[in-house]
């Protein structure tokens, strides 16, 4: 049975390149609107920065996991790059930007194949860059989504689980919170929710997902370790800080003054985070840690991620330093309660995002970008933004938890997720991979012929 099922995805794989024959999406004709090469190679760069985040993410998770763990938990995020790509390509960006069905869903069949797509006009958001550019450059969003929960449940999940478990989140989480939210039809767009680079369709579906998978995969059998490499775990702080520019400056879609103001946005808002959750636990009489000021700075980021383009920069402060102060104590809960979440990602990328959603209806204003419709945030004396955003945020956490605890229901009776009590121990690097941070004797005993396959 296992050695039948693991044929399904070669089989899958290769239908897309006979459907690459028949469909090649060859370009009918040349777009011939107006197309600025400025915002163009911004774009272009913003795109590459957002995918420089995954390979940050993986030595920000890899450092913190023990270190017999270190290699499968980096491939879990390693692997979002290659399976949600294809997916993307095939269908995946049409289920997210496609013809909206209901203002939740798009019509697969839109862009299949990337149809339509080289010789498209221009996205209405982004008017002035390719549509390519722009499906591009939203693919790197979807990439690094599924690659956050891993944080959750490392240590304990099988590779092929993990990968089917993906699949269906993209396809029945992921793509209709992106649709719904950015999409000019969707339901939250239209309700004037505001999302600037992802703080809901990103760090909420994320987060929600990663507690259900805390609960459902249950605790560790050893569930204390240390990191594993704190230095790669600061490596990974400063990739994503470098890659986050191109998620939130690079979702003006332009080189704008817009684009700049998301930038310095986005830096003060970290920086002011990685301050406050080192002296908040200075606070509480202890130690300033490499640790902690790299999970402050990430919080940070992922704060100011809905907000980055709609808050000034005194605000975008003020944003970072509640979300690490509040973000500090979900963790505290966390650790002297049973949840074994094993690094964080809920009360850091989780509530984080719910923080940074809720004080974006707090101090959006229509100064700082013209494009709000519902009016300024709470803290100028307007009350609706956040109201919708209060209303938005139980919504999408009902939908984004109870959605990912039936996937990994459905998941796990397919295959199951989690590794035996033998494999945990062994560390799943050589139990799921047959690899090890350097060859040896014990690796080259559990698989021999695998080592090098």
């Amino acid at each position: 049975m296992a050695k039948a099922f693991s044929r399904i995805p070669m089989l899958l794989l290769l239908l897309v390149v006979a459907a690459t024959f028949i469909l090649p999406s060859v370009p009918q004709v040349n777009y011939g609107g107006e197309i600025n090469t400025a915002d163009t190679a911004w774009m272009l760069t913003a795109t590459a920065l957002v995918l420089i985040m995954t390979p940050g993410l993986a030595f920000f998770y890899g450092g913190m996991v023990r270190k017999k763990n270190v290699l499968s938990t980096m491939l879990q995020s390693f692997i979002c790059m290659a399976i949600v790509t294809v997916m993307w390509i095939v269908f995946g960006f049409s289920l997210a930007f496609g013809e909206s069905l209901g203002g939740v869903f798009g019509n697969p069949f839109t862009y299949f194949m990337m149809n339509g797509v080289i010789d498209g006009a221009p996205w209405p958001a982004a008017p002035t860059i390719p549509l390519l550019l722009f499906a591009m450059f939203q693919l790197k969003f979807a990439i690094i989504t599924p690659a956050l929960i891993t944080g959750a449940f490392a240590e304990r999940i099988r590779f092929i689980s993990y990968t089917l478990f993906i699949i269906l989140f993209f396809i029945f989480i992921y793509a209709p919170l992106a649709h719904a939210t950015w999409h000019p039809d969707g339901i939250l767009f239209n309700l004037g929710v505001l999302d600037f680079a992802g703080g809901t369709v990103v760090h909420m579906s994320a987060g929600w997902a990663a507690l259900a998978s805390a609960l459902y995969l249950k605790r560790r059998y050893e569930a204390s370790h240390a990191p594993a490499n704190i230095p790669h775990v600061m490596l990974g702080t400063g990739l994503l800080w470098f890659g986050w520019f191109g998620f939130n400056a690079g979702s003006a879609m332009g080189a704008s003054i817009l684009a700049t103001v998301a930038l310095a946005t986005t830096t003060t808002a970290s920086a002011a985070a990685a301050l406050a959750w080192i002296f908040f636990d200075a606070l509480r009489g202890r130690k300033p840690t490499a640790l902690g000021t790299c999970i402050g700075a990430v919080v940070g980021l992922v704060a100011i991620t809905p907000a980055a383009g709609f808050v000034t920069i005194p605000h975008s402060l003020a944003i970072g330093v509640i979300a690490a102060i509040v973000s500090n104590l979900v963790v505290e809960w966390r650790t002297r309660s049973t949840l074994d979440d094993t690094l964080d990602v809920f009360p850091c990328h989780g509530v984080g995002g719910m923080v940074g959603m809720l004080l974006t209806g707090v101090f959006a204003s229509k100064a700082v970008n013209p494009a709000i419709e519902l009016g300024n945030g709470l803290i100028f004396g307007e009350y609706e933004l956040f109201l919708l955003h209060v209303a938005t945020l139980v919504g999408v956490s009902g939908f984004a938890f109870g959605g990912s605890w039936v996937l990994l229901k459905v998941t796990d009776l397919i295959t199951p997720l989690r590794v035996s009590r033998e494999e945990e121990i062994i560390g799943l690097d050589i139990s799921q991979h047959n690899e090890t941070l350097e060859y040896t004797e014990k690796a080259q005993h559990v698989a021999p012929k695998a080592v090098y396959s």
